[in-house]
């Protein structure tokens, strides 16, 4: 399990020539990688992608790749002969307009617009394609460290949650007789009353009317623990929390996953909500909402 927040760098240094490479990732949905290279090496921009593509499945990174040549060829002045001369002939028309003999001298000749101009060398690419790729190994190997020593530590924290999580499934559980018992009371007493207001309102005692119907109260009960009956999404959340657990010791990203369990977590949990007429197993249910919140919020740096 890894995480998808890292920074990784690395660089070559071959006989005054420097490339170096750094990374940084964060969170994202999918795999968005943005560029920052010198223009003497645009022509490796879809090779680097490629090789972060290979090792990485998600998050969004930057990529810093930066180049420079400290090599007493790496840059010469070029002299626009061409240029001079044509300098040189115009000058010598202004000279002859004004009646002079005056010719102007190198230096001034040299400041002249484009008279001439520092070149960079001609470079490698094979030099450039290895250097850069040497660069970006070493910043990957370091960006992916970082993410699975964070990964690790994100995984024992949802261990830890997961196991909150199970145990407050099994006090639902425990307490989920009490939807049926607790509705069966109620509904008794509201049966009673009825029939108190119905004996007061024709002249009967009260002490002397009929008790509720038993097998009506009982057809209600059946009918209601039907309807709120949550084995079947208590059950249904035991097979996700082992889904979970699986996931945990997976050897491939599992971030889409996960995310997709915490979603059906909320499902059966807002399911057993909407169903209980218990408020002890509402308390419950909201402490469960409340640690199923917790793990998407950490789900969310999982590659």
């Amino acid at each position: 399990m890894h995480s998808m927040t890292g920074y990784g760098f690395g660089a070559r240094d071959e006989g005054g020539r420097v490339c170096t490479a750094e990374l940084k990732s964060v969170n994202h949905r999918f795999l968005d990688i943005s560029f920052r290279m010198p223009r003497v090496m645009a022509f490796l921009e879809d090779t680097v992608r490629r090789t972060i593509s290979s090792r990485l499945a998600r998050g969004h990174v930057d990529v810093f790749i930066v180049y420079r040549n400290d090599r007493p060829d790496a840059r010469r002045v070029v002299i626009d002969e061409a240029l001079i001369r044509s300098y040189g002939g115009a000058m010598d028309r202004v000279a002859e307009l004004l009646g002079v003999t005056d010719r102007p001298s190198p230096q001034y000749v040299a400041q002249l617009p484009d008279a001439m101009r520092l070149d960079s060398a001609e470079e490698d690419r094979g030099l450039l394609t290895r250097m850069c790729e040497g660069a970006l190994s070493d910043a990957l190997d370091a960006l992916t460290g970082m993410r699975r020593v964070e990964g690790e530590a994100l995984r024992d924290d949802l261990r830890r949650r997961l196991s909150a999580l199970e145990s407050l499934r099994l006090n639902i559980m425990a307490r989920a007789p009490e939807i049926v018992s607790d509705y069966r009371d109620k509904l008794a007493a509201r049966m009673r009353e009825a029939f108190d207001a119905t004996s007061r309102a024709g002249g009967i005692s009260p002490d002397t009317a009929a008790a509720p119907d038993p097998q009506r109260l009982a057809l209600e009960v059946a009918l209601l623990a039907d309807r709120a009956s949550i084995d079947e999404e208590l059950e249904r959340l035991n097979s996700h929390f082992s889904q979970m657990r699986e996931l945990f010791d997976a050897d491939y990203p599992v971030g889409r996953k996960l995310d997709f369990l915490i979603q059906e977590f909320y499902r059966e949990i807002n399911t057993i909500g909407g169903k209980s007429l218990s408020a002890a197993v509402t308390a419950l249910v909201v402490d469960a909402k409340a640690e199923v919140e917790k793990l998407r919020e950490q789900i969310q740096n999982i590659e």
